[in-house]
């Protein structure tokens, strides 16, 4: 199980290390990076679970099951942050970066993780629980920055932001595209295929790149409740819904699992498109994804176990 855990963290760990170090290093023009995360999160990603979604063969799979459980374990995070920020009364701006470290999620770590423990399979699962959790995550972060931000959205801008979300178009793509059954096209599939798998790499390096431009902060109280949420709170109501609502094997691990992954670099521009406290966001995903080799392993093996 060690061994598993190990080969599967390993190349992610050497990827996101080999981002810093480009970074650091200039290797690579600063402009560079923009350009990467916007093709990893506009076309490479949903690509990855578009593919993954309309090819996979999710027979036996227990979709509404793992679906239920991630939703319901989303919003149960959601409630109690809002309860904390009622109980701590954080600044509104430091709060929506609290919020989005607790609920949001790497992408690029869960599927690879998850393609590393199960193949195909995993990949499978991933798109199924970012069909799951991507929109609710979403509108929760926009609800929650209409509410705590300084900056306010019209409704119509925030409904946009939502629907017009990459990889909800992707994840909704391939579902339609597997109930219908039109499939895709022979010509297309394998592009699709290659567009998806350049995305793990790709997004791992811009990662790395985004902790090699980070800089630890003094704001000690929101960063650890961001990572309490996120590695201890998240994980374990996960849990405890898998085991009330019946959920198990691969579909309640991929489910524990990305409730437990440290959050998305994506946070840090939506801080800064809509109000947040930016600099207190990059310096979540920093430790995030620092803490995270520590804390996955253990996650995995307690739901492994």
């Amino acid at each position: 199980m060690l061994h598993l855990l190990l080969t599967t963290l390993l190349p992610i760990i050497l990827l996101i290390t080999l981002g810093t170090f480009l970074r650091l290093r200039g290797f690579l023009a600063e402009s560079f990076w923009p350009g990467a995360e916007r093709l990893s999160y506009y076309v490479l990603l949903p690509s990855l679970f578009l593919h993954g979604l309309a090819t996979a063969n999710l027979d036996g799979v227990p979709v509404m099951g793992m679906v239920g459980v991630l939703m319901l374990s989303t919003l149960a995070g959601a409630v109690l942050l809002v309860l904390y920020q009622g109980a701590i009364n954080h600044d509104g701006a430091d709060f929506t970066s609290v919020f989005q470290g607790g609920i949001r999620f790497n992408n690029y770590t869960g599927a690879s993780l998850a393609a590393g423990l199960y193949g195909s399979a995993g990949i499978a699962l991933a798109a199924v629980a970012n069909a799951a959790i991507v929109p609710l995550v979403n509108l929760l972060c926009v609800l929650v920055f209409a509410r705590f931000s300084a900056r306010h959205s019209s409704p119509a801008a925030v409904l946009r932001a939502i629907f017009a979300n990459p990889l909800i178009v992707g994840c909704a793509g391939g579902l339609l595209l597997r109930v219908t059954g039109l499939g895709l096209p022979p010509g297309i599939e394998p592009t699709v295929k290659a567009l998806g798998q350049a995305a793990l790499p790709m997004g791992l390096l811009c990662v790395g790149a985004a902790l090699g431009g980070a800089s630890l902060g003094q704001q000690v109280r929101p960063l650890m409740a961001a990572s309490a949420f996120k590695f201890l709170i998240m994980p374990l109501t996960t849990w405890g819904l898998c085991r009330v609502l019946g959920l198990s094997g691969q579909a309640a691990v991929v489910a524990v699992l990305f409730q437990a992954l440290p959050t998305a670099s994506s946070s840090y521009v939506m801080a800064r498109q809509m109000g947040g406290n930016a600099p207190l966001m990059a310096t979540i995903i920093a430790l995030q994804t620092v803490a995270a080799a520590a804390t996955l392993p253990l996650v995995l093996m307690l739901t492994l176990g």
